[in-house]
């Protein structure tokens, strides 16, 4: 992993669990293992995403979600801090569904954060959206995700445990931005008037949960996004000229070819409020718009 402008802004030592190591929790996992840290948790193979090698640093679990770890208070002995963030099904969230008891058990265990989505506040038209405001989500995804958020917080309500909900605007960083969509020729504009997102940069998600745990809040919600919602648009004709590559046409959104998922993002219109991040994390943003995000993505390659 190369070097972070993101500072590491968390406790000294610890070890971690994630459920769903994904993306981004094995970016953080990086980074704490650095720093000494253990870490562990799962994914459906058992095997890091994108074929990257753990080696002997992170302990992998399997967790299909369908049925419980193996040995699941073996590999949460010791656990200091928990991450969640599979996605909840029809039946609520898998981790809490098979190992609660196990989780209420750990003596070790200080601090939870749960990941989940602005689809909790569904389409605000373009407004500003704070983390006070009533959630009302538009979409079966949002609803699931709001359960599941007020599950984790209430699953240890009469406990010393804090549980932080954080809420992430659309992701990118190394592998998985406008260049290399670019790159792989697979960017799409697709022309929606009056759509914008935010959108945020891995490694900035990963010092505001390290910043989370050195000032736990049990209950309290963080949205996690940059600066600047725009017109996903404005992000792909930036990394064009980044690259000195002509943009791609815009495609209407009324004739776009688009997943199931991807339509969900377009039918909502917010922008989130990220004051309280930085006001009670004490974060700043390494890559606080799109803009220093793709430069630094494009030196770094």
């Amino acid at each position: 992993m190369n070097e972070h402008s993101a500072p590491f802004a968390g406790p000294a030592s610890g070890k971690l669990f994630c459920f769903g190591l994904g993306y981004t929790c094995s970016r953080l996992a990086a980074r704490l293992t650095d720093k000494d840290w253990q870490v562990g948790g799962t994914t459906r193979s058992g095997r890091m995403h994108d074929g990257w090698d753990a080696g002997d640093t992170i302990e992998m679990h399997v967790f299909s979600g369908k049925e419980p770890i193996n040995g699941v208070a073996e590999a949460c002995a010791g656990v200091t801090h928990i991450i969640a963030s599979i996605p909840p099904d029809e039946d609520g969230d898998p981790a809490l569904r098979f190992h609660l008891s196990v989780l209420r058990a750990l003596p070790n265990l200080t601090w939870v954060g749960y990941l989940s989505t602005p689809a909790v506040y569904g389409d605000r038209a373009g407004a500003f959206v704070h983390e006070d405001d009533a959630p009302n989500p538009g979409s079966a995804r949002g609803t699931r995700r709001l359960a599941a958020e007020r599950a984790w917080v209430s699953a240890f309500e009469d406990t010393d445990v804090s549980v932080q909900i954080f809420r992430l605007s659309g992701i990118y960083g190394p592998g998985r931005s406008a260049i290399d969509q670019l790159r792989s020729g697979k960017a799409r504009i697709i022309d929606k008037p009056g759509q914008v997102f935010n959108r945020i940069h891995v490694d900035d998600i990963g010092t505001i949960l390290t910043a989370s745990m050195q000032r736990p809040n049990h209950g309290r919600i963080y949205n996690v996004a940059d600066d600047e919602a725009c017109p996903s648009g404005d992000v792909i004709r930036y990394a064009a000229a980044l690259l000195g590559m002509d943009p791609p046409e815009p495609i209407p959104f009324d004739s776009a070819e688009l997943s199931p998922m991807a339509r969900s993002f377009y039918s909502e219109c917010k922008r989130l409020d990220t004051a309280r991040f930085k006001s009670e994390l004490g974060v700043e943003l390494a890559y606080p718009t799109y803009r220093e995000g793709l430069r630094s993505l494009l030196d770094d390659a």
